[in-house]
């Protein structure tokens, strides 16, 4: 939980500094399955747009539940809860229960929007020495505000990009 809250704290604090208050910044927070996993993707990206067409280089976190099931969180009788170590029932760091991991990941898109209505393209998604093609939809819901989905091989995802 504390990996997850430093990254949303990491992420937010990108969001709100001088860079992203730039011109052509896109930042997108999406629910997806990646790695065989379901995470949630935080990332930044920038859009360099010419006549309705749009290239968007993008960087992130996909973050995720991990698979170290050995460390868990043991409800005790007097209301406490401490983390325990399943091998041998000892009481272990409260941080060794925290079973969130983080990917890096970097995407570049190349899409064509309709005025004022759905943008479409493809991307491809390079994670953990993997480059995943895809396609990507996306539709207006505020002024710089969009849903976006995007679904390829052994990758999916949807959520919101803003458009800064």
């Amino acid at each position: 939980m504390r990996k997850l809250l430093a990254t949303a704290t990491a992420a937010l604090a990108l969001a709100f500094s001088p860079a992203a208050n730039a011109k052509g910044v896109a930042l997108e927070a999406n629910g997806a399955r990646a790695h065989s996993v379901w995470g949630g993707e935080l990332g930044i990206g920038y859009n360099v747009t010419l006549a309705g067409f749009t290239l968007r280089p993008m960087a992130g976190a996909f973050i995720y539940k991990g698979d170290n099931d050995r460390y868990y969180e043991d409800d005790l009788s007097n209301g406490q809860t401490r983390c325990r170590d399943s091998s041998n029932g000892q009481f272990a760091s409260d941080a060794k229960c925290d079973n969130t991991a983080v990917k890096g990941y970097a995407k570049i898109e190349a899409t064509y929007t309709l005025p004022a209505s759905i943008e479409f393209g493809g991307g491809a998604r390079f994670s953990s020495d993997k480059v995943r093609p895809y396609g990507t939809l996306s539709f207006p819901v505020a002024p710089k505000v969009r849903v976006k989905a995007n679904a390829g091989d052994k990758y999916y995802a949807i959520g919101l990009r803003a458009d800064i």
